[in-house]
C-alpha cells in the first residue's frame, strides 16, 4: 500500500474515547509523527489499562468468564503507532513475499485482501484435496504478555537490516516494551465516577481524564511500568506488526520443512494449524519433534497444552490422534470428532460456523431482547429496530459507501464463500423466528 493511499484511510480516524491528551487525527499531527527527529524525543504518555470481563461459551459446560487486559494508547501516541506499524508492514510484506512465506502469517495482514471465511475455506479445502491427512492444531500461551524484548529487537533490526535501530524506531520499541499504565478505576474515581458501563461513558466525554497539572502531580504514584524483559501491551496500534516479526524466523523455517513434505502451514496470530500428508507412527513423530523443537528454540514461546490437538482426516472422516505417536484410535468408536478453525467447524465431511460463536450470538440476543421487554412492560416506548439491526439479516446496509453488517451478513457471507452445499447458516436459520418469539413472550 502507498503512503497516500494509507494516509487517506487512516489520516482523518479520530477516536471517541477520552485520555490523557486532546483528540486527534494523522492528519492533524502529520507533520510531527512523521518526523523522525520529532519522534526520537517523544515523551509518551501512560496507557490506560483495565480488565475485561468477557464470556466463553460451550455447549457443554455452558458460559464462563474470562478476564483480558486492555491497554489503550492516548491520541497522538496512536496515531505514532498506527504510522510506524504501516512502516514496519511495508518491510515486512516485502521480506515475507521475498522468503516464500507470504500466506503463512494471515492475522492483521489487510493487504492480502481476504478475511477470516477465506483462510479457513482455505485449508479445509487442503485436507480435503487429500485421502489421509495428519493435522496439527496449536495455541501460544500469552502470546503478546510473553514477547521477549531483546529477540524482538533482534528481529526488528534484522528485519530493517540495521545492526542498531534508529532514534525514532529505538524510541517507539522502547515505550511499547517498557510501557507504563495508568488504572481506569483510578481515573474513574478522580472523576467522581464509579466503574459502571454507564460512568464510563461519561469519562470518555470528557475533553481530557483529568487535567495536565493533576496528571504531573500524580503520574508518579499512579503509573506502574512493566519492569520485566517480555511482553507488550495487547491491542496497540503496533502490537500486531510487532508480533508478525516476532515470529518471522519461525514461520520460515515452519513452513519450509512442512512445504518439503507437501504439507501447508498457517499462523493466525497465537493460532496455528499444521496439515500434511499421512504418515506412520514413527514419521509422524520426526514431524512432531521438528516442529516442538522449532518452538522451544524462540524465547518464551510456549503451547497451551489444553488446546493442542491432532487429527487423522481419512477419506471424508476426522479422527482423534494420539499426540506423542500419531497413531489414530481404532474405527470401531462411533463417535467422530470435529476441529476448529477461525471460527469454523469442520467434521470431515461438513464446514459450520463454530457451536461457541453460534451460543455467544444467542446468549447475547436474548439478554437484549429480556431488558428491551422489561423496559416495554415498564411502560417505557422502545423500539425493537436495534435488535432487528444488530442480530438479524435486516442489518445490513450501505454506508458512506462502506458495507455494514452483522454476525448474521458475516453468515451470509460465510455461506456464499464456502458454497451452498456446506451447511453452514445450520445454527442460524430459523434466528427471525425466534428474535419474534422471545419478544411476543
Amino acid at each position: 500500500m502507498e503512503l497516500e493511499e494509507w494516509k487517506e484511510s487512516k489520516g482523518c480516524d479520530l477516536k471517541n474515547y477520552a485520555h490523557f491528551d486532546k483528540r486527534v487525527s494523522i492528519n492533524d499531527r502529520w507533520s510531527y509523527i512523521s518526523n523522525p527527529k520529532k519522534i526520537s524525543q517523544h515523551s509518551f504518555y501512560p496507557f490506560i489499562h483495565y480488565k475485561q470481563n468477557f464470556n466463553k461459551f460451550n455447549k457443554l459446560k455452558g458460559k464462563k468468564t474470562k478476564e483480558r487486559d486492555i491497554c489503550y494508547s492516548a491520541h497522538i501516541d496512536r496515531c505514532i503507532y498506527q504510522y510506524y506499524s504501516f512502516l514496519i508492514n511495508e518491510e515486512y510484506n516485502k521480506r515475507v513475499i521475498q522468503d516464500g512465506i507470504n500466506n503463512v502469517a494471515v492475522a492483521y495482514r489487510n493487504e492480502l485482501g481476504k478475511n477470516n471465511i477465506h483462510f479457513a475455506k482455505e485449508m479445509f479445502d487442503f485436507i480435503k484435496a487429500g485421502y489421509c491427512r495428519d493435522i496439527i492444531i496449536g495455541d501460544f500461551t500469552d502470546f503478546f504478555d510473553t514477547l521477549n524484548h531483546k529477540y524482538l529487537k533482534e528481529r526488528l533490526c534484522d528485519l530493517l537490516k540495521v545492526k542498531e535501530l534508529k532514534g525514532d524506531y529505538y524510541a517507539v520499541y522502547k515505550n511499547i516494551t517498557k510501557y507504563s499504565k495508568w488504572e481506569l478505576k483510578e481515573l474513574l474515581s478522580l472523576n467522581g465516577l464509579k466503574d459502571t458501563v454507564k460512568d464510563k461513558r461519561e469519562l470518555n466525554k470528557k475533553y481530557k481524564v483529568i487535567s495536565f497539572t493533576v496528571f504531573k502531580r500524580l503520574k508518579k504514584s499512579s503509573c506502574c511500568k512493566n519492569t520485566c524483559d517480555y511482553g507488550i501491551p495487547q491491542g496497540s496500534a503496533i502490537s500486531a506488526a510487532l508480533s508478525n516479526v516476532y515470529m518471522l524466523e519461525f514461520d520460515k523455517k515452519i513452513t519450509d520443512y512442512i512445504e518439503q513434505n507437501n504439507g501447508k502451514y498457517m499462523r493466525y496470530s497465537d493460532d496455528f494449524i499444521i496439515v500434511l500428508p499421512h504418515k506412520e507412527s514413527e514419521e509422524f513423530k520426526k514431524h512432531y519433534d521438528f516442529i516442538f523443537e522449532a518452538i522451544g528454540k524462540i524465547p518464551n514461546l510456549k503451547l497451551q497444552a489444553d488446546k493442542t490437538q491432532v487429527y487423522n482426516y481419512e477419506n471424508g472422516e476426522l479422527w482423534d490422534q494420539n499426540l506423542e505417536t500419531g497413531s489414530g484410535n481404532e474405527k470401531t468408536n462411533p463417535e467422530k470428532v470435529s476441529l476448529s478453525y477461525l471460527g469454523f467447524t469442520f467434521d470431515g465431511s461438513e464446514i459450520t460456523i463454530r457451536d461457541k460463536t453460534i451460543s455467544k450470538y444467542y446468549y447475547r440476543l436474548y439478554r437484549k431482547i429480556k431488558a428491551t421487554v422489561k423496559q416495554i412492560e415498564s411502560g417505557k416506548k422502545v423500539s425493537c429496530k436495534k435488535i432487528y439491526l444488530k442480530y438479524s439479516e435486516k442489518g445490513a446496509y450501505v454506508k458512506e459507501g462502506r458495507h455494514i453488517g452483522n454476525f448474521i451478513t458475516y453468515v451470509d457471507r460465510a455461506k456464499k464463500d464456502f458454497g451452498q452445499k456446506e451447511p453452514i447458516d445450520r445454527g442460524t436459520k430459523n434466528h427471525m423466528y425466534k428474535i419474534k418469539k422471545h419478544l411476543n413472550k
